[in-house]
């Protein structure tokens, strides 16, 4: 499973945010791709604890869940989106697709960390798996959007 901590497949994912256009449609889903750029930034400043999500620790999604979030397993479509991770109002297109950009360069400079902070809700990951897990859900919803 790839990594977001890792600097060239991080490059790979910007670029992929890069040839996105506010005019692209889903290939599943309700979002705008304006939607999905904002609700892609939740988990990423989760990991970088500029967010906390108003949901309890569940030992059940730990066991159900917790090791779906980072392994080599593609997430289904049209998954249940957590109601604090839902976007429903409209979205600024450019300025969502520069937040990200600019979260995954944040996320990025912390590659050399080792200890990272528990998940709220899925507990202690370690940094390869922090790493994965940013990866999988970015590029889960960029094939969303055929990029």
């Amino acid at each position: 499973m790839e990594s977001l901590l890792n600097d060239e497949v991080a490059k790979i994912v910007k670029d992929r945010i890069e040839k996105l256009t506010k005019d692209d449609s889903p290939q599943w889903g309700k979002m705008t791709v304006a939607q999905m750029l904002h609700h892609c930034k939740f988990p990423l400043q989760i990991a970088l604890q500029k967010e906390h999500p108003p949901v309890k620790p569940n030992f059940l999604a730990k066991l159900l869940f917790k090791k779906a979030m980072y392994n080599d397993r593609p997430w289904s479509k049209n998954l249940p989106t957590v109601p604090s991770f839902r976007v429903s109002e409209e979205k600024n297109f450019e300025e969502e697709k520069d937040n990200l950009i600019h979260l995954i360069d944040e996320f990025l400079i912390k590659k050399d960390v080792t200890e990272w902070q528990p998940h709220p809700v899925f507990g202690k990951f370690t940094a390869q798996q922090w790493g994965q897990m940013q990866y999988k859900h970015l590029d889960h919803h960029l094939k969303q959007f055929n990029v």
